[in-house]
């Protein structure tokens, strides 16, 4: 199965939207690829305003929240992993999510298993050859 992430992602923050609410994103900002305002990260966490009218250039994808936005009235490109965002809710009552761990982000967390072999380097001016896997 796919992730589950980007579907309810999407499909909360199109209900808070709806509702008239302000949604806004739970980032733990301690994930690779992750680009917020650090000033602004308590505990390796930060939470950001995602309404349409606080960011502009906003995209919303099955890989990434990415927006441009002003903090302290400085102008910031945002860009947050959907691995790294914990939740969503409406800043007016709190209604939202945590999302749930899954197993396709988790492994995200985990070093990569060194190879048996190490890939040989081509000597210098020589091309690689190509094997061809039918």
């Amino acid at each position: 199965m796919l992730v589950q992430r980007p579907y309810l992602l999407r499909a909360f923050y199109n209900w808070i939207v709806d509702s008239e609410c302000t949604p806004h994103i739970i980032v733990d900002a301690a994930q690779p690829c992750v680009e917020v305002p650090q000033q602004y990260v308590e505990d390796g966490k930060i939470v950001l305003n995602i309404a349409p009218q606080s960011v502009m250039q906003f995209s919303m994808d099955d890989d990434a929240v990415a927006f441009n936005a002003r903090f302290a009235g400085q102008p910031m490109q945002v860009y947050v992993p959907l691995y790294a965002i914990e939740g969503i809710y409406a800043r007016e009552n709190g209604a939202g999510t945590i999302f749930p761990e899954e197993p396709a982000y988790q492994a995200l967390d985990k070093p990569l298993e060194p190879t048996a072999e190490a890939p040989k380097k081509p000597k210098p001016g020589k091309r690689p050859s190509l094997t061809v896997v039918k």
